[in-house]
């Protein structure tokens, strides 16, 4: 995986923690040096700093996030609504804030990666609405057979509601699902990738609001 940090303690002690839990690791100090790793190696993971010299870290996302759909962990000082909000509408698929513990990271890191593994699945796509399906042992969403782009999370959420399909399910019973049980994070996460999913996938996605609890699929 590649970590982009320019702090050199911090990306030190993340090589650490993350090479000790089996990872190979390669280190970026700026958004420059962070893209052309990505580009080389193609990575099962970017560890990315938003407040970067040159080149930030939400641009560094955009540029990752028009190429691919590679997995992203934000590190960033900024804990302010807005700024984790941004980060999740850019596609990142969960964050940490500074200071933290390089354990969580690393847990983050593992979490992330599961929910990217193929999930054993004895039925083909699944019809969720009008000319789209989702294909739960390829990790693909189609629209009229076509192929669209999503973020881990945002797949996992959508495959977690056509796993639920008709049923109204609250935030917190999609955070439990898709994000698990001890992150830490609020029911706004979920907002946020109801809102990606929709302007991705389009009018003929029944994705419903349910006042009062929650959404519904289907």
């Amino acid at each position: 995986m590649v970590v982009v940090e320019d702090d050199p303690s911090i990306a030190d002690l993340l090589d650490l923690y993350l090479r000790e839990a089996g990872f190979r690791v390669l280190l970026a100090p700026s958004g420059e040096r962070g893209l052309e790793l990505v580009g080389q190696h193609v990575p099962a993971l970017v560890v990315l700093d938003i407040g970067l010299p040159g080149i930030d870290g939400l641009e560094v996302c955009r540029r990752v996030r028009a190429a691919s759909d590679l997995p992203i962990l934000f590190l960033t000082a900024r804990d302010s609504e807005v700024d984790r909000i941004v980060g999740l509408e850019l596609g990142a698929d969960d964050y940490v804030t500074k200071p933290f513990s390089p354990r969580e990271v690393v847990a983050r890191v593992k979490a992330i990666l599961r929910r990217g593994e193929p999930r054993p699945t004895g039925s083909g796509p699944i019809a969720v609405g009008e000319g789209i399906e989702v294909d739960v042992a390829r990790r693909e969403a189609r629209v009229d057979g076509a192929p669209v782009a999503l973020a881990t999370r945002e797949f996992d959420l959508l495959a977690f509601l056509a796993d639920h399909l008709g049923l109204a399910l609250s935030r917190q019973q999609l955070l439990d699902g898709v994000w698990g049980p001890d992150w830490y994070g609020d029911e706004r996460t979920v907002d946020v990738h109801v809102r990606q999913l929709r302007k991705k996938l389009g009018d003929g996605l029944p994705l419903a609001t349910v006042w009062g609890v929650g959404y519904r699929l289907g």
